[in-house]
């Protein structure tokens, strides 16, 4: 099959998966309105090319969070990537690496702190999901002492979204053997095998021993997060952490105030891909007020799929965007080339409209070149 884009990957990760693991990688909220709904509102912005204009050399690279990367998006958190394919996080880390985009690490992630750190050289991020404060300050703890330069909070997770996919077919971790899954994993021998060969992923945060609780594991499969964190608790947090704290999961101007107020370093507008509230706003619509109101980082995700979004967000005012699903969907259908690939695909679309935008340097685009 050749691979031209995004949707070629997604196909091939459809067909080389399982039902129940594609549709946990793919789906969304209740009746999944958000996916489209993130999807609609970036083919909304439209480009408008300045001409005459010399863009026979272009630069892709900028500063996010004060570090030069050599594009303008990281990887973002994602959980549970060891199903997709075997050490899938390290696979996606050591392509982030190479790619020199930094790569952001899922408190839910089936390689550990300490795995990542040691199979990557490249910048690594750390995202939080808040169990309770003893065990948030263990995995601040792990992640400082293995050279994690950033700490992502993630807010929007203080109750599971609906997501009916994953309840139809009974989602858990370990996956249970019924015979529906059973039949469906030998019409997938490639991935079953590699279930064989490999064990059953793990969340490997919690495989410590002082960790290894079946109520902390249970807690973060089903998103019962510690729902009563709040500002304070976000200050707490800011004391305990001394690099770069960004929050994850924000979607207005005010709740982006606040954050700068406490001293956060950056905020990512997100509505977690739309798998948390369904009638939930895209980010794109939030992110000039965002911008406006503030005067740290703003970066964006939640249907991020082309170059073409990327820079459609720069021109809004993001410093950056995070990249989710079609990494993903890259590393189920072709493991670690895969994801060298469609980090090269988004490279290569950025570059491609800064030239078709007139646009030499991604430094340089703004609201200029969107038709308002």
């Amino acid at each position: 099959m050749k691979i031209v884009s995004y949707h070629d990957y997604r196909r091939l990760a459809k067909s080389r998966l399982p039902k129940m693991v594609f549709d946990y990688l793919d789906g969304g909220a209740d009746d999944e309105n958000a996916l489209q709904h993130n999807r609609n509102e970036f083919a909304n912005v439209r480009l408008s090319p300045k001409r005459l204009v010399d863009v026979s050399n272009r630069n892709i690279e900028r500063a996010i969070l004060g570090n030069k990367q050599a594009a303008p998006f990281a990887v973002a958190p994602t959980g549970l990537n060891g199903l997709f394919s075997p050490e899938g996080d390290l696979k996606i880390a050591r392509a982030a690496a190479r790619a020199g985009i930094p790569f952001s690490l899922s408190t839910a992630s089936t390689s550990s702190i300490e795995e990542v750190a040691q199979a990557s050289d490249g910048e690594l991020w750390f995202q939080l999901y808040v169990i309770h404060k003893e065990l948030a300050k263990q995995f601040i703890q792990r992640a400082r002492d293995n050279g994690y330069q950033t700490l992502i909070l993630t807010v929007d997770v203080a109750v599971n979204g609906n997501r009916e996919r994953d309840l139809k077919n009974g989602f858990s971790l370990p996956i249970k053997y019924t015979p529906k899954v059973i039949w469906d994993g030998a019409l997938h021998p490639s991935w079953s095998w590699n279930l064989v060969k490999y064990g059953m992923p793990k969340l490997a945060n919690f495989e410590t021993a002082e960790l290894n609780n079946i109520e902390f594991q249970s807690a973060l499969m089903s998103r019962k997060m510690d729902a009563s964190f709040d500002w304070q608790d976000l200050k707490w947090l800011r004391d305990e952490w001394p690099h770069r704290l960004i929050v994850k999961g924000i979607n207005n101007a005010s709740d982006a105030v606040k954050c700068a107020q406490i001293g956060v370093d950056g905020v990512v507008l997100s509505n977690h891909g739309g798998r948390q509230l369904d009638s939930c706003i895209s980010p794109v619509q939030a992110l000039e007020e965002v911008v406006s109101k503030v005067d740290i980082p703003v970066m964006i995700d939640s249907g991020v799929r082309r170059g073409s979004d990327i820079v459609k967000a720069i021109a809004l005012g993001a410093e950056a965007t995070l990249i989710g699903r079609p990494l993903l969907w890259a590393l189920a259908a072709r493991g670690e080339y895969g994801v060298d690939e469609m980090i090269k695909m988004l490279k290569d679309d950025v570059d491609r409209t800064l030239a078709h935008i007139g646009c030499s340097d991604i430094n340089d685009v703004n609201k200029s070149f969107v038709f308002d």
